[in-house]
């Protein structure tokens, strides 16, 4: 019993007990009626596709060997997969925190890295993609290939509560930043400023923390620039928030170690990778909840070339 569960998750990267949850969630949607000289492919079958085209990569010709279907279903799979979890996961597991939640949060990020009112970390990464039609250019990022950003927010646990994905790659960091709904959300102060606590003298309300390219806001956080002429509180300011945001790269580790599919330049559609980047947010949040084992070669060497 024990072997199969590992050979699950080493195969769709997410335990039976998820697995099933997953099918339960988005039957709604995925359920087909049976024909009168065919018979529909449950919907076990097709969460299964979907899910071993995201965690392998594989391209869809392989996929539709493996699983006895057809092309076609290959890629109609995927593409209702996705929406179904986009519709339906994506409010239940990637949501702005309410004022409890922002607390406990803080608290986290208090106890493990004395890191006060800091409720996320903020970053970055870029997926690869196939040049589009429509303006390519724009999407070659500094790095040389093809790409949209994919910008998150992880609480200390490495669990997304914000995410937006198909800027192209060309775009800076903080340009991503403002012109996503995250900045609406929280320029207002409205968010982040409800549970203020007193550091050093001043109210400050909750925050979250980013590297250098992002700037310096009253509710972002970013380490000093180091010129050779910090004093000592800046450096410890700024080796407390580096540990922090540890949790970021992690978070893109495990995301990227478990849906392979983000390493690959796709074939798919724009539209459709973006779709795709989502529902392997949703998946990562859902595996991390339930405590799936996650297996550490799966990290393989993506860091380097997809941050």
């Amino acid at each position: 019993m024990q072997r199969r569960r590992r050979e699950f998750v080493q195969n769709f990267r997410v335990s039976r007990e998820s697995f099933d949850y997953i099918c339960d969630q988005t039957r709604g949607l995925l359920v087909k009626k049976d024909m009168n000289y065919r018979l529909c492919i449950p919907v076990q079958k097709r969460v299964a596709i979907a899910i071993w085209k995201m965690a392998t990569g594989s391209e869809y010709q392989t996929i539709s060997h493996l699983f006895g279907v057809g092309l076609c279903t290959v890629y109609n799979c995927v593409q209702e997969f996705c929406d179904a979890v986009i519709r339906v996961l994506l409010p239940l597991h990637v949501k702005t925190p309410d004022a409890p939640k922002l607390l406990e949060m803080a608290t986290f990020f208090k106890n493990r890295w004395r890191a006060p009112q800091c409720v996320g970390a903020i970053d970055g990464s870029h997926i690869p993609i196939t040049a589009p039609k429509e303006f390519p250019k724009d999407f070659f990022n500094r790095k040389g290939w093809h790409s949209v950003v994919l910008q998150a927010v992880v609480d200390g646990k490495g669990l997304f509560w914000d995410v937006c994905v198909g800027f192209p790659g060309r775009m800076h960091d903080a340009r991503v930043l403002r012109l996503s709904s995250l900045w609406e959300v929280l320029s207002d102060g409205q968010l982040l400023g409800q549970q203020k606590a007193n550091i050093s003298g001043r109210q400050v309300g909750h925050n979250i923390i980013g590297d250098p390219a992002y700037p310096m806001l009253e509710w972002l956080m970013k380490p000093f620039s180091d010129t050779g002429r910090l004093t000592p509180a800046q450096s410890m300011y700024n080796f407390r928030l580096s540990s922090a945001r540890s949790v970021m790269e992690m978070a893109f580790g495990r995301l990227k170690g478990r849906w392979r599919w983000l390493l690959k330049r796709n074939e798919c559609k724009l539209e459709l990778a973006k779709r795709m980047v989502l529902a392997c947010c949703v998946l990562h949040n859902i595996c991390e909840e339930h405590g799936d084992n996650f297996v550490e070669e799966h990290l393989g060497s993506w860091s380097d070339r997809c941050m």
